[in-house]
């Protein structure tokens, strides 16, 4: 018979199945770079931690449980300097959105080349 813990842990198991699934179909299916960026810095790591989540509910030992918060931590620190060095990234070389997309508050990719 499932416990509380086991319940709790599949549950977590299976909505971070489901948002990993959903970045990586969401990369697939979107055309501009700020979309495909933004689907890989949020879904990603709510999947991810969902994950981790599950895995510290099935183990439930305080040396797994260490190491899975630091994963988790690491995570959360380099996946905000990753997606911002490839929008960027995006900028300075001109992959963004058209210019009809575009806001007035974005910058161009000639200004930036400039600096």
């Amino acid at each position: 018979m499932m416990g509380v813990w086991d319940l709790a842990a599949a549950i977590c198991l299976l909505l971070g199945a489901f948002f990993s699934f959903s970045a990586g179909v969401g990369v697939l299916r979107f055309d501009n770079l700020f979309s495909r960026m933004h689907v890989v810095a949020k879904p990603q790591v709510l999947g991810l931690l969902l994950l981790l989540t599950a895995l510290g509910l099935r183990l439930q030992d305080r040396t797994s449980v260490a190491l899975l918060v630091l994963v988790a931590v690491f995570q959360l620190m380099t996946s905000p300097v990753a997606a911002h060095m490839v929008g960027r990234a995006g900028v300075r070389t001109g992959h963004t959105a058209p210019s009809s997309v575009r806001t007035a508050d974005d910058p161009s990719p000639e200004t930036d080349a400039e600096r």
